[in-house]
């Protein structure tokens, strides 16, 4: 079977909680673990999108409208959609991993991590789709 999802993968979540939402693959396990033992991926993602900026608002304005909140998952493979995009994750391979989700401090501390990455992302310009909500 060929590997389509790759760690800086785009996804999209099908099922769930966060069903609609854009992923990006950190972590790719194929053969399954002893607790989960099905193909599955440890991703992270926007659970509350960036609102709309216009050229009149000041600058607390942006700041405020500028936020993101992200949630970090562990995805079956059938519950994801892959996309053709793909997301440079130099900071975000270190910040979670397979034991982060049996602590929940460490999950929150991968979460920080996570949510200063993808602003810095953000207000840089880069992968501009990512940071848009899904049109249904």
């Amino acid at each position: 079977m060929v590997k389509v999802y790759k760690p800086g993968k785009v996804a999209i979540v099908l099922q769930g909680r966060q069903a609609g939402k854009k992923v990006v693959v950190i972590k790719q396990v194929d053969e399954g673990t002893k607790e989960r033992p099905y193909p599955h991926a440890i991703v992270a993602g926007i659970e509350r999108y960036p609102r709309k900026v216009t050229r009149r608002m000041g600058q607390k304005k942006l700041k405020l409208r500028s936020k993101v909140k992200p949630f970090i998952k562990i995805v079956n493979y059938s519950h994801m959609f892959p996309t053709r995009y793909a997301f440079e994750l130099e900071g975000l391979k270190g910040s979670v991993a397979q034991d982060t989700f049996k602590e929940p401090t460490q999950r929150v501390d991968a979460k920080k991590t996570i949510k200063k990455l993808l602003e810095e992302r953000y207000i840089a310009g880069k992968n501009k789709w990512f940071f848009q909500p899904l049109r249904f």
